[in-house]
């Protein structure tokens, strides 16, 4: 027979909920998800960026793929991330509105910086 689980010592209770955090991230999360698609379809009009690409200008191509996976991939890798971090925040009932905002800064960060890789690979191409 298992033995029986120790009770909580006597001034051992649970934090109470934070009504204006849990609904700050609800939105924010939202926001951040709404954020991520916008930025996973903008990275599909980087492909403009090979037109000049071909006969006198030679690109590099695997340099603007890798940076248009990163401009795909990346937001939506790290919106996942900052989701499942702030419901894990909110669950342990912890500050967690923070995770979202910068769930989205970094989501745009990442979008930008596949961005620029893609345009690095196009010679004479300025971001």
């Amino acid at each position: 027979m298992p033995p029986a689980a120790y009770p909580a010592p006597p001034g051992a209770q649970r934090r109470p909920v934070i009504v204006w955090d849990l609904v700050t991230s609800i939105v924010l999360q939202v926001l951040a998800v709404v954020i991520a698609g916008v930025l996973t379809f903008a990275a599909f009009f980087l492909v403009f960026a090979s037109d000049p690409c071909g006969g006198a200008t030679a690109c590099d191509t695997d340099r603007m793929g890798a940076g248009f996976l990163v401009a795909l991939l990346g937001p939506a890798a790290v919106t996942l991330v900052a989701v499942i971090v702030a419901i894990v925040l909110v669950v342990r009932r912890r500050i967690s509105f923070w995770v979202p905002i910068v769930g989205i800064l970094l989501a745009i960060g990442v979008w930008v910086g596949g961005a620029a890789l893609v345009i690095s690979g196009v010679p004479g191409a300025t971001f």
